[in-house]
């Protein structure tokens, strides 16, 4: 298994790179196979804070913050050791370079790894009430450092040779007592995003002098914390240690295991020892000798950071607790039963287990939706609290129209955000939970497990839990695989849509979903694809299709089509398509930091979400947005570092949102970025039209057919085992 983020999209804000003609449309009609041929994503699902209060991203950190917090306070209170986990006691430019890469775009390069199962933990047979969530508004807001401690830290950056610019990021990450800390072990420079180790040693170097060596104990722990940090940006929650050890002597430690044992021991890293289940014939084996008591079970050792544990064990409970439980009983059996009788197919088999149970998956593509929706409403006619969530305000907007609601009438869907920061949703109870008695949680592949945890934890006793969504798209930006984890697990009803997407669009992604990139007619334009033969022609081609082909032939305007490209660099990214595109559609001098008026953009208020909109204005606020009909206003000091021009976006920025045409752009350059995955995700955000730049040749069916999801290390599964009845 490897470290590396499962695409190579270079992280924005908040992610990670001449054919025959049709009459009208550019390119050869029909599938996208006959003609043979990545991370952070950005983005938002944020929403607008009102003038005087904290954001929504703010306030969805402090909530997290809170919460892992939280969940501390709980573990030490138990009585019982959780026997699933042990934690132990006991040259300048380049630099700049690379933490600015991180800030705007590009994803520190990961390393190499591999994969996880279990060990006893406590059962949870009936739910006890546990200390409530704190509401994300009851909790302070960070201090920014003091201009003293920057000025501090600033003194001690300049004698080591580092950039004195990246003062505030290293006193916010340090915190008190930054300067001497960081004068103590400079290899705390780490902590920085986008610091590597090389660059950390040359700054120890010219501040230790001649006691600074590569086998010192504060360059092991440090190490050993960054390859940590690098295996959770590739989506891993915790790694094996075997993995660990050979990327520490990668990196020039001279003895892995030591950095191993002093990371453990200072509490920078957790370690766990989960049982293997055996191997089949074993235990057989065993009982005939008599020696099953006296043979040890053999174990895998994984080491992870203490907030990824934290949260997946915090979310292993809360599963259990729902799984466990017996559900509010908010309608009679024989309600349930009725409004069950009057659906037809999938539809009446997810009522039928929501009426008994309290989590359940669904499965399905985008037509599968009208499923969840028609749950929703049944739920009101019964009287329940029932809400739904999305990943992003796109989703939140598609998913409401299909409860055909009166105009004007409230809309019980909100984002996976803005429920849990406050800013949308029914709000929380006395208890701090929030106040409804089923949630439908859409999307549901996108949820990290830190996202999923408090999610969990929010929900009262005797809520209902529906995860929804389709397994065959992009997992989360950050660490896990939340809801693969629980659909192998088989712990709960699972209800699989059995709706097809329809026209050539659905036919074409349904089979990508399983390894087939198929010829599909489309008599309608419904697909195209487009030769290139470079990345000069590509661009050409896309900003051609976006600015008169598609809206001519097909009817759908430019601001309704959406570019989507693997990676954020190279000649033909989201950067270099994006500055095309504004000299068609917008161009302007970038009075604003670098945009106008009219600019289509995406903001990322916190890594991993991305936030389609329009610029309206600036001012002394800040840069104005209008995103999904939300005011949004961006701080001016964050305008750089979390705002991009958005006619151009990765998948991962992609997902979770439709638009009525797509332009997928796959330059040559992009082969090795290819994941069936990926382009299940690209291909899929297309509801009438698809346009496919195509100059990677065979590599496109190779990936579709060969390449899946890259493995995650992840203890979800090992967690949940001992905890849910069987």
């Amino acid at each position: 298994m490897s470290t590396e983020p499962e695409t190579t999209e270079d992280a924005e804000p908040g992610t990670p790179t001449g054919g025959a003609r049709t009459p009208g449309v550019e390119g050869t009609e029909g599938a996208a196979a006959g003609s043979g041929e990545a991370s952070e994503a950005g983005g938002t699902e944020g929403d607008t804070a009102d003038a005087g209060d904290v954001s929504e991203a703010e306030a969805e950190l402090r909530a997290q913050r809170a919460e892992r917090e939280r969940i501390e306070q709980r573990k030490a209170g138990k009585k019982a050791p959780i026997e699933a986990g042990t934690k132990l006691s006991g040259k300048a430019a380049d630099l700049l370079a690379a933490v600015r890469a991180v800030e705007s775009g590009e994803k520190p390069v990961a390393t190499v790894f591999a994969e996880p199962e279990p060990a006893p933990r406590r059962s949870a047979p009936e739910p006890v009430r546990r200390p409530q969530p704190v509401a994300a508004e009851a909790v302070a807001a960070p201090a920014a450092p003091a201009p003293a401690a920057v000025q501090a830290v600033r003194r001690v950056l300049g004698e080591g040779g580092a950039p004195e610019v990246l003062a505030p990021q290293v006193a916010a990450a340090l915190g008190e007592g930054a300067d001497e800390l960081l004068r103590a072990d400079p290899w705390q420079l780490l902590r920085v995003a986008g610091v590597r180790p090389e660059q950390a040693d040359g700054f120890a170097r010219a501040l230790l002098g001649a006691e600074c060596g590569p086998d010192d104990g504060r360059r092991g722990r440090a190490v050993t914390v960054w390859l940590l940090e690098q295996a959770a940006l590739a989506g891993h929650t915790a790694l094996e240690m075997p993995a660990l050890l050979a990327a520490l002597a990668q990196r020039g430690v001279p003895d892995p295991d030591s950095a191993v044992q002093d990371a453990i021991a200072e509490g920078e890293a957790l370690v766990f020892q989960d049982a293997l289940e055996e191997t089949g014939g074993a235990p057989a084996r065993a009982e005939e000798e008599g020696t099953e008591e006296d043979e040890e079970r053999p174990v895998r050792v994984l080491v992870g950071l203490e907030r990824y544990a934290l949260a997946e064990e915090s979310l292993a409970d809360g599963l259990a607790r729902l799984v466990n439980s017996v559900p509010k009983q908010d309608g009679s059996a024989e309600d349930w039963e009725r409004v069950a009788a009057a659906a037809r197919g999938s539809t009446a088999e997810l009522l039928r287990a929501v009426a008994a149970h309290g989590l359940v998956l669904h499965t399905g593509g985008e037509a599968s939706l009208t499923e969840p929706a028609a749950l929703l409403t049944a739920a009101h006619t019964l009287g329940l609290r029932a809400w739904a969530a999305t990943h992003g305000p796109i989703g939140r907007t598609r998913f409401a129209a299909l409860l055909r609601r009166s105009p004007g009438a409230h809309s019980p869907v909100a984002t996976v955000a803005g429920l849990l920061s406050g800013a949308e949703g029914p709000g929380r109870d006395a208890d701090g939970t929030l106040d409804l008695d089923l949630l439908v949680a859409l999307d549901a592949p996108q949820l990290d497990v830190e996202t999923a945890a408090l999610l969990t934890e929010s929900l009262p006793d005797g809520a209902r839990l529906v995860l929804a969504g389709d397994p065959a798209v992009l997992w989360s930006v950050g660490p896990g695989r939340v809801f693969a984890d629980l659909l192998a697990a088989r712990i709960c009803p699972q209800v699989a849509s059995r709706q097809p997407d329809p026209g050539p669009l659905g036919e074409l992604v349904s089979g990508i979903g399983v390894g087939e990139l198929n010829q599909v007619e489309a008599p309608g334009k419904e697909v195209v694809i487009v030769p290139v033969r470079d990345a000069g022609e590509a661009v050409h081609r896309t900003v051609q299709l976006v600015v008169d082909s598609v809206p001519r032939a097909i009817g759908v305007l430019a601001e309704q089509t959406q570019v989507i490209t693997p990676g954020h660099g190279g000649a033909v990214g989201t950067r270099a398509l994006n500055a095309a595109l504004k000299e068609r559609l917008n161009p302007g001098p970038g009075r604003f930091g670098g945009f106008d008026p009219g600019d289509r953009v995406v903001y990322s208020p916190v890594p991993g979400r991305a936030l389609p909109g329009r610029v309206v204005t600036a001012d002394a606020e800040g840069l104005h947005l209008s995103c999904e009909g939300e005011d949004v206003v961006v701080p001016k000091e964050r305008v750089e570092h979390s705002v991009r021009h958005g006619w151009a976006l990765t998948a991962h920025q992609a997902v979770g949102s439709r638009w009525p045409a797509v332009v997928v752009v796959l330059p040559g350059d992009a082969a090795q970025a290819l994941s069936r995955p990926w382009v299940y995700t690209a291909f899929g955000r297309a509801d009438r039209h698809l346009s496919v730049v195509h100059g990677v040749e065979k590599a496109l069916p190779r990936a579709v057919a060969e390449v899946p999801a890259k493995p995650r290390t992840t203890r979800l599964p090992v967690l949940l085992a001992p905890q849910i009845g069987s």
